[in-house]
């Protein structure tokens, strides 16, 4: 399969349109003219995990994170992401990402799906015409404990530990997630009735 034939499968669902106006998602470097036998997957375009996808023999790479956030001033192996960017050309690895894309059209849902709410809506809407955006907001099916709540989360997504904050015997019902950091959404949490 062509790298541009995968991309397309890609776009179907996470369109490149769906990503924040501040965000770097598609094609980064390398062709779209690549033939692609083997795809390595990984959170972000790092020293190893380019090192890795190398040593398997993988013709492309795929990332949440983008490697290129802002315009280069110059390309050279002299500096940390032009070297990665020179590393992945040498070995001839196309090199897409797919971050808040995926983070609207994926990321909450999975996430709501996972916790089991009911009624998950959209936190920010982004795309009116979709009315697709960052986060979501719905309810867990009965009120439980803060603590029972961190708890719960912790075993659903197969976490080693989570952070609570607040009072854990406080009760909880409905829940904000967002993909990211999420520091901008609190606002928007409360102004949607969320407990925690």
């Amino acid at each position: 399969m062509l790298c541009k034939e995968i991309m397309d499968v890609i776009e179907r669902t996470y369109p490149k349109h769906a990503a924040l106006e501040w965000d770097n998602v598609g094609l980064l470097v390398g062709r779209a003219e690549k033939k692609v036998k083997r795809i390595y997957v990984a959170l972000d375009a790092t020293d190893d995990v380019i090192d890795a996808a190398i040593k398997m023999g993988a013709d492309m790479l795929i990332t949440h994170h983008p490697l290129i956030f802002s315009p280069l001033r110059k390309i050279t192996d002299e500096e940390f992401i032009g070297n990665r960017v020179v590393k992945l050309l040498q070995h001839d690895i196309s090199y897409y990402a797919m971050h808040t894309n995926y983070d609207v059209c994926g990321m909450a849902d999975i996430s709501a799906a996972i916790l089991g709410l009911d009624g998950a809506e959209t936190l920010e809407v982004t795309d009116k015409e979709s009315m697709e955006g960052i986060g979501k907001v719905g309810d867990f099916s009965g009120p439980m404990s803060l603590q029972s709540c961190g708890e719960f989360i912790k075993e659903k997504f197969q976490l080693d530990s989570v952070k609570v904050f607040g009072d854990l015997s406080s009760t909880v019902q409905r829940v904000a997630i967002c993909p990211g950091s999420g520091k901008g959404m609190t606002e928007l949490a409360i102004e949607k009735n969320a407990d925690v």
